[in-house]
This record gives C-alpha cells, sequence and structure tokens, in this order.
C-alpha cells in the first residue's frame, strides 16, 4: 500500500485529545485508530503487535537472520490530533501537479496562500493535500504512522537488511502527556525516532527548556472612599506582574534559539487575581535565569504590598533534549546520512516547543524527531504533499538499512 492511501485512510478516523480529562487517554475515540493499527501491523506480519489499556500500541520487527545483534533501534509516532481546531469530518482536497499559487479551501472562506506561507512555490509541481478548510488535516501525526508502517511494509517485503526495530504509536501528545504511561521495556529500543516533524528531511534534536509559571494575586478589597494605603488591587498587582517583564521577549517578538515569556491567559479583580505563563528557552543557563526573574517579581511585591499577596507556582514541564543527544552522536548521524542518501538537505532547525522525544530521552530513550512533510499543523491551513510523504518513507527505510551496515554499538 501507499504511503498516501494510508494517510489518507487514517485522517477520516476523528482521534483529538482532550485537555485536563484525567484518564489516559484523555479521549476514549483513540483507540478506534489504536485497534485499526493492531490489525494492520497484524496483517503486514508484525506478530507481536498490540494495544494496552492506556491506549499504547507496540510491535516489533525481528531482525534478518545474522543481523540481530545490530543496535536495536525504533519509531514513534502519535495517533491524537490537537484539541486546537475542528478534526472532523476531514474532507481532503488533492490537487495534482499544484502550481506554486493560492488555494481556495472549499466554502470555508480560507485561503491557504503564499503570502502566509511562503514556501509553497517550492511545492509546485507536487501532489498537494489539503482540507476544504473547515477541519485541520490531521498530518501532525497521521503522516507519520502511514510513513512508519509503509516502511516497516517494505522492510519486511522488499528484502532490506535489517536489525530490530520497534514500533510505538501514543496517545495524547498535543496535550502534553503521551510519553506518561510509554513502556521503555516493551518498546525494547536502544535508540528511537520520533516521526513527528514538519518539511522532509527535517532532524530535530533541540527543544526548548519549558517550564508552567502561575501567579496567583489576593487583594485587600475596602470601599474605595476610605482605601488609602490600605486598598490592594490584585488586578492592578497582577498588571505589575507582567509590566515587570521584559516587554520584548514574547513570543510575537523572538525567534530560532531565543527565549520568551508567553501569558496564556488571566482572570482576576479587585479581590483576587491569577496569570498564566509558560515560560521556554533553549539554553539551560537562560532558562534558570528566567525562572530566578520570576522568583524576584514574586519577592519584590510580597515585600512592597505584604507577605503573602502573590504567590508563584512553577511546574518544569520539559528539557532540552540536546542534553541528551549530544552524547548520542550517531542517533544524529544515521539519520542525517539517510536524508542526504535520499538525496535532499538536511535541516537541523531548533524545535520552538517540545516533541515525546524530549521526554522519551531523559527517560534513558535518546530519540531526535524528523519531519514527516507536513506544514501549517494544528488548523484549517495545515497541508501535506504526496511526494513528501514517499520521502519522509524512504528515510525510515533508510535509517534502518544504514543501522544495520552499521551493526551493533
Amino acid at each position: 500500500m501507499k504511503t498516501i492511501e494510508r494517510f489518507l485512510d487514517y485522517v477520516k478516523i476523528p482521534t483529538q485529545s482532550a485537555e485536563s480529562t484525567g484518564v489516559c487517554p484523555t479521549t476514549a475515540k483513540q483507540f478506534d485508530l489504536a485497534h485499526r493499527l493492531v490489525r494492520e501491523m497484524l496483517d503486514l506480519g508484525i506478530a507481536d503487535a498490540h494495544v494496552d489499556d492506556k491506549c499504547y500500541v507496540y510491535g516489533h520487527i525481528p531482525a534478518t537472520p545474522g543481523y540481530e545483534n545490530v543496535t536495536r533501534v525504533g519509531f514513534i509516532a502519535h495517533m491524537d490530533t490537537a484539541p486546537d481546531f475542528a478534526d472532523e469530518p476531514v474532507n481532503v482536497q488533492i490537487l495534482e501537479n499544484y502550481d506554486g499559487g493560492d488555494v481556495t479551501l472549499g466554502t470555508s472562506g480560507r485561503t491557504l496562500t503564499a503570502e502566509s506561507f511562503p514556501h509553497l512555490p517550492s511545492l509546485k509541481g507536487r501532489t498537494l493535500i489539503t482540507t476544504d478548510g473547515m477541519t485541520l488535516l490531521g498530518a501532525d501525526d497521521k503522516a507519520g504512522i502511514a510513513e512508519i508502517l509503509t516502511a516497516a511494509e517494505h522492510i519486511l517485503t522488499d528484502d532490506i537488511p535489517h536489525g530490530p526495530v520497534s514500533i510505538g504509536f501514543t496517545p495524547d501528545e498535543e496535550v502534553g502527556t503521551s510519553a506518561d504511561y510509554f513502556d521503555l521495556a516493551v518498546f525494547d529500543a536502544e535508540y528511537a525516532y520520533t516521526v513527528d516533524g514538519g518539511p522532509e528531511g527535517e532532524v530535530v534534536y533541540e527543544t526548548f527548556n519549558a517550564a508552567a509559571a502561575d501567579f496567583e494575586v489576593k487583594g485587600f478589597n475596602i470601599h474605595p472612599g476610605s482605601s488609602k494605603n490600605r486598598m490592594i488591587n490584585a488586578s492592578l498587582v497582577a498588571m505589575e506582574i507582567n509590566a515587570m517583564l521584559p516587554t520584548s521577549e514574547t513570543p510575537r517578538d523572538t525567534e530560532g534559539y531565543e527565549g520568551f515569556y508567553h501569558l496564556c491567559n488571566m482572570e482576576g479583580s479587585v479581590e483576587s487575581a491569577k496569570l498564566h505563563y509558560i515560560v521556554r528557552d533553549h539554553s539551560a543557563a537562560m532558562f534558570d535565569a528566567r525562572i530566578a526573574t520570576l522568583r524576584h517579581i514574586e519577592k519584590i511585591l510580597n515585600e512592597k504590598y505584604g507577605a503573602g499577596t502573590v504567590t508563584l507556582s512553577i511546574r518544569e514541564q520539559y528539557r532540552n533534549m540536546a542534553e541528551v543527544i549530544e552524547k548520542h552522536p550517531a542517533v544524529l548521524e544515521i539519520a542525517d546520512r539517510a536524508v542526504e542518501t535520499c538525496g535532499f538537505r538536511v535541516f537541523h532547525s531548533p524545535i520552538r516547543g517540545g516533541t515525546d522525544g524530549a521526554h522519551l530521552s531523559f527517560m534513558g530513550l535518546p530519540t531526535p524527531n524528523l519531519g514527516t512533510g507536513g506544514y501549517a499543523a494544528h488548523g484549517p491551513y495545515e497541508h501535506i504533499t504526496e511526494e513528501g510523504l514517499d520521502l519522509s518513507t524512504k528515510v525510515l527505510e533508510t535509517i534502518v538499512r544504514l543501522w544495520a551496515e552499521k551493526g551493533s554499538n
């Protein structure tokens, strides 16, 4: 089966995850795709394919005889789609021999434009896949799933020499919990690759260091006519907190390796107020400095307004996986060689966000991230090309072959 055929089948199955349901998976419908994938893996000859009670799918391709001691590698993709935008019903538009120009997305009133997406002209001549503009496409990350299983089919049927290959599909990546119940012992690999990136040829091993930071402010509300030197307006203190942060260090004003403070939401009255931030930086030292800045703000305002006025809670979310990956250069060298062998340029751009690989790397499984050929995830402008799907599939097959040639560690 072609990668595009698998992909178009998978995007028809709604798998949107949800924030804060308190269960895993966060939505039961993710099991629909999980069971479908297990059946398909069994049909391919992956005899131990199964889904566990948390909706994690695992399977293994045994080594070619004589390659049993080759380094065990694996591929991982996530089954859920983002809760940011509707994911059903997905009505696909396929434009063969795309002209590189603007694309009207059905009758949604939305248009995919080269002005907003400057890479579009580079896709000229390809087969472009979009939606009708009413849903996201689901290339994030059903493209990765389709590429992994198509590569698996080729490995099994095309006599590609290979060591042991592990396959894993996870729920709830889009809400940040997909690594929570990932069973490293069941997966059984020394290195892995998440197939969950952008353009084909992308090999990513740097993420942000990340934390969530919540300020709670307790006000003192009395009659405004007699409040001189006594009232503490919690909403105004909250505004003061934000004003103490660098105004040029927001997501709008930063790029590349530059970090930021991002105010996600706020609420307040005179009596109480809350601010929710996410804090990001690629540099561990700069990240620690950002956290120290927030703690200093808490200290200064409690000295000004009284102890307990401002309470800061910080929850670390993930660390920059480069700290781990750089200690295992082979996992990157093989990926880079695979991309180049397939005839295109390697992209090593840092992720301005996180990935399953960040959690898994610190759990002991070094896991860089590979491109799928997809663009503009999490919204109605998401798109991919058939050629991108095929090229990304070829990269996975080549990675397996190169590890086999390299031999055991």
